[in-house]
């Protein structure tokens, strides 16, 4: 990945800001945005209240504060991760589980790395990509061209290769097949026509079946991981064990069954780690009912949801 002009200037002008200025800048500047943007504090307060209901305002409104912090953290260490090396990557994260993905690619089908926006997520793919070895990621370009480079030059700084996910299966079958890792993330609202409804937090969320499509196609295993921000100002990297798959011979259900399950691995992390993920994103856009009865039953909604 070539990096522009413009992306040298502005990593050169942040990188040379202490990391603790850096941090306080930027919690700052999302502080300020928690009370300034109505329209995002309410759809955060309200993701919180129907995911947490027997929490009280004043714990809802304490992850909330929370969830922006973290924000600040992810842009501020963002500017980080390009001197990020092998070498120096364990003065700032700390590592759990890499013994699963040892013997995962040991079954040479490559890794299906489930991830979310969850803690330090921009971090959290550089430092797999240290730590054990680079992989493919699928992300959707940015609407300016000059912060499209910023992220994908930071991104690929470690040796990930970055695709658009709307071209992105076949990379993504070819590199598992050669046991790669490729790395995806399933916790963001879909159109109904492009994912299947699921339970998260108790209500229906349309979610993308892209994991369990290619992990039964391939047999690739799935390994979730995520990076914790500790209060140190250090983060902890934490690989968990292969997600059992599913296969009954009915592959609608299949679908339906194994992107439950992905999801709960998200939901187990999110409930114990509330103020570490993303409640500013309307993950639950997407209604049930904005689906034509003929495919209610392709698209996974269950009676209890009509």
């Amino acid at each position: 990945m070539k990096k522009a002009a413009t992306t040298d200037i502005i990593l050169k002008c942040f990188i040379s800001i202490p990391r603790k200025l850096r941090i306080g800048f930027f919690t700052g500047m999302f502080r300020l945005f928690y009370y300034l943007s109505p329209k995002q504090r309410l759809i955060t307060i309200h993701n919180l209240r129907c995911a947490f209901p027997e929490k009280s305002i004043t714990e809802i409104k304490n992850i909330a504060r929370g969830a922006y912090r973290t924000l600040g953290i992810t842009a501020a260490d963002f500017f980080e991760i390009p001197s990020l090396t092998k070498d120096n990557i364990g003065n700032l994260v700390a590592v759990e589980g890499l013994e699963y993905c040892t013997k995962a690619l040991e079954k040479k089908r490559g890794i299906l790395m489930l991830g979310a926006h969850f803690g330090n997520w921009e971090l959290a793919a550089v430092a797999f990509s240290l730590v054990l070895k680079p992989a493919v990621i699928t992300y959707r370009p940015l609407d300016s061209p000059t912060f499209d480079n910023l992220v994908l030059w930071v991104r690929s700084s470690s040796g990930n290769i970055l695709i658009d996910k709307e071209r992105a299966m076949r990379k993504m079958l070819r590199s598992l097949a050669h046991n790669e890792i490729v790395a995806t993330m399933i916790d963001q609202n879909m159109a109904w026509q492009e994912g299947i409804f699921v339970d998260f937090f108790g209500r229906p969320a349309c979610t993308t079946t892209g994991v369990a499509l290619i992990t039964l196609h391939t047999e690739a295993p799935v390994i979730p991981a995520y990076l914790v921000s500790l209060e140190s100002g250090k983060y902890r990297l934490v690989i968990k064990e292969e997600v059992p798959v599913v296969r009954t011979g009915d592959e609608d259900n299949d679908l339906l069954i194994n992107t439950q399950n992905f999801t709960k691995v998200v939901e187990d992390l999110v409930r114990e780690y509330p103020e570490q993920w993303f409640w500013l994103h309307q993950r639950w856009k997407t209604k049930p009912w904005q689906v034509p009865k003929k495919n209610r039953l392709v698209t996974g909604v269950v009676n209890k949801w009509k």
